[in-house]
């Protein structure tokens, strides 16, 4: 791994708005196929995303009362005795988990890269102002964006957006 400096020339071509635009357009050109030419996925879809919860039965209480995301499981994680794996329903057959992991010290969450950034879930137009006012009720800090996502953070800080965008669809743009 090299400490060197980075190259300020580079730097800057690499926050250049139009460097930028070109680099996204050349790599489209590369590698994205009309709908019509792409293969089929090898994948049957998301079984679960994983993250780590410091408090379980806080962060039931969160997705199932606050966000109506049914717990489904709550059993032993196999890899590390003691700790819990535990799973929410999200719809459409999708599962969000949780491990916490008692005596590990895993410290804060932290975005780091490959890390997560944030995670969408896609809700039903009148369910997300429902939940838009279920938030603001329980004093959640959140942010109302384009009038189809709100962001904010779970219990433990990882940032959550329910976006009332239908799968594969995002801000009227078909994305699958």
């Amino acid at each position: 791994m090299s400490t060197t400096a980075p190259d300020p020339a580079a730097r800057a071509t690499s926050l250049d708005p139009a460097a930028r635009a070109a680099e996204r357009a050349r790599i489209r050109a590369a590698h994205l196929k009309p709908t019509g030419e792409r293969p089929a996925s090898t994948a049957r879809g998301l079984h679960h995303t994983a993250l780590i919860s410091s408090d379980v039965e806080r962060t039931v209480r969160f997705y199932q009362d606050v966000l109506g995301f049914p717990l489904t499981e709550l059993i032993e994680n196999r890899d590390y005795p003691g700790s819990s794996h535990f799973f929410f329903d999200i719809g459409n057959g999708n599962l969000l988990a949780f491990f916490d992991f008692p005596g590990l010290g895993v410290g804060p969450y932290a975005e780091v890269l490959g890390g997560l950034h944030h995670m969408a879930i896609s809700v039903d137009p009148d369910r997300w102002h429902a939940l838009v006012e279920r938030l603001t009720a329980a004093g959640i800090e959140h942010e109302v964006h384009s009038g189809v996502s709100v962001y904010f953070r779970d219990p433990d800080g990882a940032r959550i957006e329910l976006i009332a965008d239908p799968l594969g669809e995002m801000y009227g743009h078909q994305v699958l």
